[in-house]
């Protein structure tokens, strides 16, 4: 199904950003989530379920929200693409012990998000390995026509989609400084926001960029409220 008439569908053709990775047209949804409609596919990065809970543990008191507001996020985000594929791009729990923290009810609307779908977690460096009672399917990487699905962009590859960095793109608006998560793309790759409700941002101007993407040539679709803001990265401030 073609891009246009999939997202008009989902009655989400006014809110997404739609961008070109190796050929293949992907959504980028202002909450944060890719959907690539040729293979009914969403994808989410950084969910770092129970960090609250593993910041209490270490003694420093957050309120133990995080992981019930971060998978209301994403039931909405599944409803609205009500997608066959759900792949997380790792680091979705904050520690390899959350999945044993996670409270019966924030348990149950995981599983009720997977039912009827194909969910896969992508191994991340909070949580490399695969964990019990959570569903879904575990893989290190993911290869699906062109694109290739992992947490850490490598070094060089064509067609990658992968989360980590956590992009954050700030610019001025208006005499003053805006700050919001952001896709970071060219052509060959994107970087994905992460999704994670305490999970904070890397300033796409930060050397980790320049890395993945060689230049300055790429663009950072930043999230608004109903659509996204696409910005050369040249153009957005250091912080």
């Amino acid at each position: 199904m073609a891009l246009a008439s999939r997202v008009a569908r989902t009655e989400s053709s006014k809110r997404v950003g739609v961008f070109t990775v190796s050929g293949c047209e992907l959504a980028g949804d202002p909450a944060g989530a890719l959907y690539w409609p040729e293979h009914d596919l969403l994808a989410v990065a950084d969910l770092h379920l129970e960090k609250g809970s593993a910041f209490a543990a270490r003694g420093v008191l957050l309120p133990p929200y995080d992981t019930a507001a971060t998978l209301l996020r994403l039931t909405a985000v599944v409803a609205r693409y009500a997608p066959r594929t759900v792949i997380a791009l790792g680091d979705s729990f904050h520690d390899g012990r959350g999945p044993a923290r996670l409270a019966d009810i924030d348990r149950a609307a995981l599983k009720a998000l997977q039912r009827g779908r194909d969910w896969i977690w992508i191994t991340g460096n909070h949580d490399p390995e695969p964990a019990e009672n959570i569903g879904g399917r575990f893989l290190p990487v993911l290869k699906v026509g062109a694109l290739t699905f992992r947490h850490e962009p490598a070094a060089a590859a064509d067609g990658e989609v992968a989360g980590h960095l956590h992009p954050m793109a700030r610019v001025a608006r208006r005499g003053r400084a805006v700050s919001r998560r952001c896709f970071a793309s060219d052509p060959t790759r994107v970087v994905m926001p992460a999704f994670g409700a305490y999970t904070g941002g890397l300033n796409v101007r930060d050397a980790a960029f320049a890395n993945v993407f060689d230049t300055l040539a790429f663009t950072a679709h930043m999230l608004g409220e109903r659509q996204l803001y696409a910005i050369a990265a040249r153009q957005c401030l250091p912080d």
